[in-house]
């Protein structure tokens, strides 16, 4: 079921805040909720104008994609655009959908850092199946 701009970025945030050493802040200010993991950025809730949207890392060829089947995912506000994606209300934007780009990102990030921080910082995935 698509989701309205609040609860989009209910979704984000609660997902991002039970991922392992997810820390939350706001660097940019208090309209600003920043999640972060080993001090990396990976989920910014903001409001650009006239609408509420969550901004998340992605690996281009991704935001690429999703950037063609959804409308309401554009590139990165105030952010690189080819490695961000903003994503706001819209047709085809689900919980799910949210949850699943949020672990995208963190893992994106997590993948990134030295290898000794890396096993500790995996959530469990459910089985696709």
């Amino acid at each position: 079921m698509p989701v309205d701009g609040s609860r989009l970025q209910e979704i984000a945030m609660r997902t991002a805040a039970g991922l392992p050493a997810a820390a939350r802040s706001y660097p940019f200010g208090p309209e600003h909720d920043v999640f972060k993991v080993a001090g990396k950025i990976f989920l910014m809730a903001t409001e650009a104008p006239g609408e509420q949207i969550v901004t998340l890392k992605c690996e281009p060829p991704h935001g690429l994609a999703l950037r063609q089947e959804f409308p309401t995912i554009t590139p990165g506000y105030h952010m690189n655009k080819q490695h961000w994606i903003s994503v706001a209300a819209g047709p085809g934007i689900t919980g799910q959908l949210v949850e699943e780009l949020v672990l995208n990102a963190y893992e994106l990030v997590v993948d990134a850092l030295p290898e000794h921080h890396r096993p500790l910082l995996r959530p469990a995935r459910p089985p696709r199946g």
